[in-house]
Formats: structure tokens, C-alpha cells, sequence
């Protein structure tokens, strides 16, 4: 599944299953952790991940701790992963748009990247990126990724979407 050597594959990451929001525990929800047992999930599906995008040469990540913990994960599965840089346009509650931005910026040195971040954002950066419009076409559950290539250009309505896969879909791959 490696891309065209013009192409760009990026795989977008949803976060792992979090605790359960508290205010009490976590007045700024974006200082909430994945949970014990969804940090296990999350390592699970970044190894089926893992079989199925090979290296990976850029990853990102929200700055909200979840994000953060998942991306860290993926660092420790994929080959030769980088540490995860820290991308406010994949924080929580932010506007799909801005995330070409600094895609477009890291795009030429790099032929798969990885994106960590929210829901509805990736949803909606997902949406961007094959219709040009900012609207959801798929759902990504918690740690569940998709695969979109852009062929040429890095654009909204210029990818193709590779696979979408659940959590459970990617823990079961075999690398």
C-alpha cells in the first residue's frame, strides 16, 4: 500500500477512549488522559496500524492530552516513527480548514503522515479533503484511523480515501 512517489498518504487518528469527562477532575477537559484500558486498546490498534502503513515520516498530534498519549503510542509502534509534533489546528474543537496549512508546509519532505486528533474535526478534515466541502462523511470511532492519498496536490477535494477502519478493525490486522 506504499503511495506513488509523487503521492501523499496521511492517516488520520482519532484518539483513544478517554476517561470519562469530570470537571471536577479535569476543569480544562483537554488535560484529560485516555483511560488505563483504552491506553491498552489504543497500543493494540497502533500495531495493526502499524502493519499497515509501514514508516511513517511525520507525525502530529493535538496538544490535548489524550491526543498526545495516543500519538506517544504510535511513536512506540510504528517503524522509526518521529516524536509526534504538537499541532494546535488538531486541538479540540478546532475548524478542519486550518489543518492544510501546516500539512501543505510538511508535505514535500514527507510521503506518510500521521494526524492525531478529535472528533468532529478529523471527521470533518476527512470530508474537506475528498469533497471540498467541511462536512462529515464518515464517523472515526476512538483510536479507529482513515487513509487518504492525495495524488498531486494537497487540497480540500483532491484525496481519495484508501480504507476507514474501527479500532477493533485495526487491532485484528496482522503485520
Amino acid at each position: 500500500m506504499r503511495p506513488p512517489s509523487r503521492s501523499l498518504r496521511v492517516v488520520v487518528v482519532r484518539h483513544g477512549p478517554a476517561e470519562v469527562r469530570d470537571p471536577a477532575r479535569w476543569p480544562d477537559d483537554r488535560r484529560r488522559p485516555l483511560s488505563r484500558k483504552g491506553a491498552a486498546q489504543t497500543r493494540r490498534s497502533a500495531a495493526g496500524l502499524a502493519g499497515l502503513v509501514g514508516r511513517v515520516s511525520y507525525l502530529a498530534a493535538s496538544p490535548a492530552a489524550r491526543a498526545r498519549r495516543t500519538a506517544e503510542i504510535l511513536e512506540e509502534e510504528l517503524e522509526r516513527a518521529p516524536r509526534p509534533a504538537l499541532w494546535p489546528e488538531l486541538d479540540v474543537g478546532v475548524l478542519a480548514g486550518p489543518i492544510f496549512g501546516p500539512l501543505r508546509r510538511v508535505a514535500g519532505a514527507h510521503r506518510t503522515i500521521v494526524l492525531v486528533g478529535h472528533e468532529p474535526t478529523l471527521a470533518e478534515f476527512v470530508g474537506l479533503a475528498l469533497t471540498g466541502d467541511g462536512v462529515a462523511v464518515a464517523r472515526l470511532s476512538k483510536g479507529g484511523a482513515a487513509c487518504l492519498e492525495f495524488p498531486s496536490a494537497v487540497r480540500p477535494g483532491a484525496a481519495v480515501l484508501l480504507w476507514l477502519l474501527s479500532r477493533k478493525q485495526l487491532a485484528s490486522v496482522r503485520g
